[in-house]
């Protein structure tokens, strides 16, 4: 992996957290230098951003307040996933991370080429969201 790479998940992560990117921007970044998809694990407070070939970088990522709920409330995290799509005038991603905890998500990951992000839960529930338009 190239500084450049690094830098580029280390920029994304940076620029989820305090805002300054939305999620269509990160995902150009990220495709342009080169990732195929990356994972957000609450329970770890961790980020790992995943090219082709196999290798990765593990960032830190901010820690969500919120306990992760022991049932994955599906309902609860699609509207929380609705207001990051349409960037309703609250939206944070730090508030989408503690209502995805609290709707039971305790990690998701997006693949690029695939177009989708997978929510699991800590029983392994899944729910997919594919990519708007």
């Amino acid at each position: 992996m190239t500084p450049a790479q690094k830098l580029a998940a280390l920029t994304c992560l940076n620029a989820a957290e305090e805002g300054t990117l939305d999620f269509p921007q990160i995902i150009g970044a990220l495709m342009d230098a080169g990732f195929e998809s990356y994972t957000v694990d609450f329970r770890r407070t961790r980020s790992i951003y995943y090219l082709a070939d196999g290798q990765s970088i593990e960032l830190p990522a901010h820690p969500v307040a919120t306990p992760i709920a022991a049932a994955f409330d599906t309902g609860a995290l699609q509207a929380a996933i609705r207001e990051a799509q349409t960037k309703t005038p609250r939206y944070t991603y730090k508030g989408f991370c503690e209502k995805a905890a609290a709707a039971g998500c305790a990690a998701y990951t997006v693949s690029f080429p695939g177009r989708r992000a997978v929510y699991s839960g800590r029983s392994a529930e899944a729910h997919v969201e594919h990519f708007p338009g």
